[in-house]
């Protein structure tokens, strides 16, 4: 279960981070309505616990980022708006955060950042220079380096999201997003991901993908 006051403690951290010595208004009311958002019931990935997780990671590789504060406000807007059956999620997401960080004090270049490394979570593939969001992008996809029994919990959720799909046509999507994510040189960006992630994630996407061809064709 999620710490709520932690999160809230985490998220006043990092916005007061970013505002700087200016200030601004009350930043729980901010928290809060993120943390309702995370708590959706359509959601059972893109929950609280992934959100935790993801700031968790962003707090690993906070010596790889440029603004560590600019990122973890990223993370907390990246899926904050997310419906499953819609493809515009991360660029409402961004365009929330554009307008919240806005009334929230936080000076207009640091809120165009954030709303840029939410954006940046359609492809994960920032640039050889983008420290930032190298960091958000590696954070989001930590997952897939878990091990297995977390993997297996993780693959789970996301098929509960997109229940709405025949169980078909959902291995055929998973199965080609596991190939693009394989067919990449690289998955992870910053030196500890790709250290202590890659090979790690490699595998639990090739077995996922070879599962889901197997029960593509069980005769197999």
């Amino acid at each position: 279960m999620a710490d709520l006051d932690a999160l809230r403690t985490r998220w006043t951290r990092a916005l007061e981070g970013a505002r700087g010595p200016g200030g601004g208004p009350d930043p729980v009311p901010y928290a809060d309505n993120l943390l309702a958002r995370w708590q959706e019931p359509q959601r059972h990935y893109h929950t609280l616990t992934h959100l935790t997780a993801v700031l968790d990671h962003v707090d690993v590789l906070e010596k790889h980022a440029d603004d560590p504060d600019v990122v973890r406000l990223a993370a907390w807007f990246h899926d904050a708006v997310y419906l499953p059956d819609r493809s515009e999620n991360e660029e409402r997401s961004a365009r929330l955060a554009e307008r919240a960080l806005a009334e929230a004090g936080v000076p207009e270049a640091k809120a165009a950042e954030v709303a840029r490394l939410v954006r940046l979570t359609v492809t994960h593939d920032p640039a050889e220079d983008d420290r930032d969001g190298q960091v958000l992008c590696d954070a989001d996809l930590a997952i897939l380096a878990a091990p297995p029994s977390a993997y297996a919990v993780y693959t789970a959720a996301v098929r509960e999201e997109y229940h709405f799909v025949p169980s078909d046509a959902f291995r055929a999507g998973r199965a080609a997003i596991l190939g693009q994510l394989l067919d990449l040189p690289r998955l992870f960006r910053t030196p500890h991901g790709r250290a202590e992630w890659e090979a790690t994630a490699r595998y639990n996407l090739a077995a996922e993908l070879e599962m889901l061809s197997t029960a593509a064709d069980p005769a197999s």
